[in-house]
C-alpha cells in the first residue's frame, strides 16, 4: 500500500496485523546507556529450568568494518514476564466477567460508574475499562475507508458502538480519566494494516494508543489491537481479543509502535525510525505462544555460498512450527526442539523470496499462528538439497515423535549419510501401534511398490526397526506412519521421517522380498534381504517365525527349515528352475494348510 494510502486515515491499522516486535536482541547505539524499567515476577512454570533471565542491559564491544568499536545494547526484558507491571492475570477472572458484559450506558459518564464498580484500586480500574473497551467497541471498518464516516470523540463512539484507532484511544482516555486515572492518547506509526517489510514512515501518524499512570509510571497498551482483527481487505472485523496489548513491556511494544513523541517510546535511549523500520516484523502470537527470541534478527537474510540460509527460534515450552517460501510448503528442513526449533531453507531459484515462520500450541490443538516474516535473497542455488513433493516437515525424532509414542531412536538426527546405501532406523514403541513407511526421492521416479519395497520392518517386543536399501545414489525422505491397532480402518497417522543421503553412484539394491498379510511385525528376517535372487544358485534362509510348527521355502521343490537352539529357521534352497521362491508356514502340526508369508520374485539368468 502506498503511504498516502496509509495516512489517508488515522486509525489505518488493523488488528489483525498486530505484531509485537522488538525483544532483548543487539541494536547499536555508540556511547550511549540503557535505562528501561523493569517489573520482574516470579518465573512461569512453562519455562524451562535452563533459561538465564536478564534483568539488565547487554554491554557488548563490538569491531565494525571501519574498525571503529561501537557498543551494542539490547533492551533488558525479563523474559518471564511481557507487561510491564507485575499482573497476576488470573486475580482478573471475575473483574474481566463482569466489566466486559456491562451494557453500555447513555453517556462515557455513567458507563463508567458501572465498569469499575467492582474495581478496588486503580489497576483494577484501568483492567475493567481496557476489557469493556476491547469486547464492546467494533472496529469501523466503512470508517476507516471512508473518513467521513468516523467516529472520533469519545461520545460518537460510545453511541455508534464502532470507532477506528483514534476513536478507540479517545474513548479509553476519557473513561479513564472519568475513573480518576492519568491517561493520555500517543499516536505514531504502526506496524499493521498494510504494512510490508522494509516499508518508510513518514508524514502524519498512522495509529493511535493510550499510555497510563500505575504507582506513578506511565504504562503503554492498545486497545485497538486487542479488540480482534479485520480480513485481508479491512471489509470486516471480528472480535478475537488479545492480551498482549494490555501494558506490554515498552520494549516489545516498540517493535510495532513508534510514537512520534519520543518519550513515549518509554526507553532511554529512544530507538530511531530507521531503526524501528529495519526491525524485523514480529506479531503478538510470537510471545503469547512463548516464544522468546529468533535469529537473524534482521529481516533481510542472505542464503550463504552453499544456497542455505538459517533461522532458530528459542521457545519457552514444545511449540509446533511450519514455513512457507513463497506462499507453499517446501524448501526448508524444519527440526523441533523442546526448546525451539531450526529451520534451513534451500531456494531452488536465484532471486528474493518471501519466507513466513507461522506457529502452534500443540496443548490446545491451536491453528498456525503467523508470527514473522523475512526478506531472503538467494544468488546461488543447492540443486543437491531439491526435496521430493512428498516431503513433510519436521525432519527428525522429536518432542512431537515421542508424543506419537516412538521412544529412544537410534538415529538422533534428521540427515544420515550412507556410504553403501544400506541404513536403518530403530525405535521404542508402544505395543498398540502398528507401522506402515514409504522411500520417496526427486531425484527418479519410483513406483509406490517401490516405495515400500525397499523399507523392511520387523519388530522384537517393544522394539522396532526399518532397515533400507536404496535403489541408488541420491536425496531421499524416509517417512513413517503409525496407528492404533484398536483403532479400526486403515488410515496411518505421520509420526517421523528422515532425509537419507547417499553419493555413490555404484549403489544399487533391488527391493526386500514382497511381505504378505501373513508376515507379523515382529517376525525378523536375517537373509536373504534382497527379493530378487540369482539364477541357478543355493541360497541360504535364516528367519525368526515364532510359534509356528514349520517353516518351509517353495520353489521347484519344497524345503523344510530347521529351527536352531535360538529360535531361527535356517536351511537352503535351490533357485534352478524356478521363477520365484515362497516362503511358507504352518502354524500346527496336523494343518494341511500353509500361509505365504515372503516371496522372492523374478529371478535373474545367470551371467
Amino acid at each position: 500500500m502506498e503511504q498516502g494510502k496509509r495516512n489517508a486515515a488515522e486509525g489505518s491499522c488493523n488488528v489483525g496485523f498486530a505484531e509485537a516486535g522488538k525483544h532483548q536482541q543487539a541494536e547499536v547505539f555508540p556511547g550511549s546507556t540503557i535505562q528501561v524499567e523493569i517489573h520482574p515476577i516470579k518465573r512461569s512454570q512453562r519455562l524451562s529450568k535452563k533459561l538465564s533471565f536478564g534483568k539488565g542491559f547487554v554491554d557488548d564491544t563490538i569491531k565494525t568494518h571501519n574498525s571503529k568499536e561501537k557498543t551494542n545494547y539490547a533492551y533488558p526484558w525479563d523474559r518471564s514476564n511481557l507487561k510491564s507491571f507485575p499482573v497476576d492475570l488470573g486475580k482478573f477472572r471475575q473483574l474481566d466477567a463482569y466489566s466486559s458484559k456491562v451494557k453500555a450506558k447513555s453517556s462515557v459518564e455513567v458507563l463508567v460508574q458501572e465498569v469499575v464498580k467492582q474495581a478496588h484500586s486503580e489497576l483494577e480500574k484501568v483492567r475493567a475499562i481496557w476489557m469493556w473497551v476491547t469486547h464492546n467497541i467494533e472496529y469501523d471498518v466503512e470508517g476507516f475507508h471512508n473518513p467521513g464516516l468516523r467516529c472520533g470523540a469519545a461520545e460518537e463512539v460510545l453511541r455508534a458502538g464502532k470507532g477506528v484507532c483514534g476513536g478507540y484511544a479517545s474513548l479509553f482516555q476519557k473513561m479513564c480519566s472519568l475513573a480518576g486515572i492519568k491517561c493520555v492518547e500517543v499516536s505514531g506509526y504502526a506496524k499493521g494494516y498494510g504494512y510490508q517489510q522494509g516499508m518508510h514512515f513518514t508524514g502524519k501518524s498512522d495509529h493511535a494508543w493510550n499510555a497510563v499512570v500505575l504507582e506513578e509510571k506511565w504504562h503503554l497498551l492498545d486497545s485497538t489491537w486487542g479488540a480482534g482483527k479485520c480480513n485481508d481487505d479491512c471489509s470486516k472485523f471480528t472480535f478475537q481479543y488479545d492480551e498482549f496489548y494490555f501494558l506490554t513491556h515498552p520494549a516489545l511494544f516498540v517493535g510495532n509502535h513508534f510514537p512520534l513523541e519520543r518519550q513515549w517510546q518509554l526507553l532511554e535511549p529512544p530507538l530511531s525510525l530507521r531503526q524501528f523500520e529495519n526491525a524485523l516484523d514480529k506479531k503478538s502470537c510470537f510471545y503469547n505462544l512463548g516464544l522468546l527470541s529468533i535469529l537473524p534478527e534482521s529481516p533481510q537474510i542472505q542464503a550463504g555460498r552453499e544456497g542455505k540460509a538459517t533461522v532458530m527460534i528459542e521457545s519457552s515450552s514444545p511449540v509446533q512450527f511450519m514455513h512457507t517460501l513463497n506462499e507453499k510448503q517446501e524448501d526448508g528442513i524444519l527440526t523441533l526442539r523442546p526448546d525451539g526449533m531450526k529451520l534451513e531453507i534451500y531456494p531452488q531459484q536465484s532471486g528474493k523470496h518471501s519466507l513466513k515462520i507461522y506457529a502452534s500450541n500443540h496443548d490446545a490443538g491451536e491453528e498456525y499462528s503467523f508470527v514473522c516474516e523475512y526478506q531472503l535473497q538467494c544468488k546461488s542455488v543447492n540443486k543437491e538439497m531439491r526435496l521430493p513433493a512428498g516431503f513433510s516437515n519436521p525432519v527428525g525424532p522429536s518432542w512431537l515423535t515421542e508424543s506419537k509414542g516412538l521412544h529412544r531412536p537410534s538415529q538422533c538426527g534428521p540427515l544420515i549419510h550412507t556410504q553403501d546405501g544400506r541404513c536403518f532406523f530403530g525405535f521404542s514403541v508402544e505395543k498398540d501401534l502398528s507401522f506402515t513407511s514409504k522411500l520417496i526421492t526427486a531425484a527418479f521416479c519410483m513406483t509406490d511398490d517401490e516405495q515400500r519395497r525397499h523399507i523392511f520392518v520387523s519388530r522384537n517386543g517393544d522394539w522396532v526397526e526399518f532397515k533400507l536399501q536404496l535403489p541408488r545414489a541420491g536425496l531421499y525422505v524416509f517417512n513413517i506412519y503409525a496407528k492404533k491397532k484398536s483403532v479400526p480402518g486403515n488410515s496411518y497417522d505421520f509420526v517421523c521421517n528422515y532425509l537419507i543421503s547417499c553419493t555413490d553412484s555404484s549403489v544399487q539394491w533391488p527391493v526386500f522380498p514382497l511381505a504378505y498379510a501373513s508376515w507379523m511385525e515382529e517376525y525378523e528376517l536375517v537373509e536373504p534381504l534382497v527379493g530378487v535372487l540369482p539364477a541357478n544358485r543355493d541360497v541360504r534362509f535364516k528367519l525368526k517365525i515364532p510359534k509356528v510348527a514349520s517353516v518351509s521355502v517353495s520353489g521347484t521343490d519344497t524345503h523344510k527349515l530347521t529351527q536352531d537352539v535360538d529360535g531361527y529357521w535356517t536351511g537352503t534352497c535351490s533357485t534352478r528352475g524356478c521363477k520365484d521362491l515362497n516362503v511358507m508356514i504352518q502354524e500346527k502340526h496336523n494343518d494341511r494348510s500353509y500361509s505365504f508369508v515372503l516371496n522372492y520374485q523374478k529371478i535373474n539368468k545367470a551371467k
